[in-house]
């Protein structure tokens, strides 16, 4: 038997999903940074950048230039940088990706992920020299291998967004 209506549980279900889903995905991607993984160098990636950026090319419309405050913000306190980096980043990331759009005749994958390479980089590059003005001796040679992980691990994050997409607006 087919159901023509949804039930009010199953529409109450379907409004959590819409809601939730790419927020609580990013906020996930956040916590990867709280696995025990040891390194000598900066080789991972910061997977809660990569799925904000892909969430907001994916769907520019969802989110505005607000939503990066708090995770940002949250994103701060777990991944141990200070407080107001990733919050400035993020959203500034998000003012560029508004300006771009509003200029732009036409998107497609590669240039989506052009786009995400370059916000890798002015990501990578704005951490870097807040690290530096703090006191960092170290130099930005040392982040390339972490920024080449990043663009080469985008197109990955973006298929998962878009699996998650598809998932959250199913019925």
């Amino acid at each position: 038997m087919s159901r023509i209506a949804l039930t009010s549980r199953d529409m109450a279900m379907k409004q959590v999903r819409r809601r939730y889903v790419p927020v609580g995905s990013t906020v996930a991607a956040i916590m990867i940074v709280l696995l025990p993984v040891v390194l000598n160098a900066p080789l991972i990636p910061d997977f809660g950048y990569l799925f904000l950026v892909a969430w907001r090319l994916l769907r520019p419309e969802m989110w505005t230039a607000r939503t990066a405050l708090p995770l940002g913000f949250l994103s701060d306190l777990v991944s141990g940088h200070p407080v107001g980096l990733s919050m400035a980043l993020w959203t500034m990331t998000f003012l560029i990706l508004d300006f771009i759009e509003s200029r732009a005749v036409f998107r497609d994958y590669w240039l989506d992920w052009l786009l995400a390479s370059l916000l890798i980089l002015f990501y990578t590059a704005g951490s870097w020299f807040v690290a530096r003005l703090m006191g960092s001796q170290a130099a930005f040679g040392v982040l390339w291998p972490q920024i080449a992980l990043s663009i080469l691990f985008y197109p990955v994050v973006a298929r998962i967004v878009v699996a998650l997409d598809r998932w959250r607006l199913t019925r």
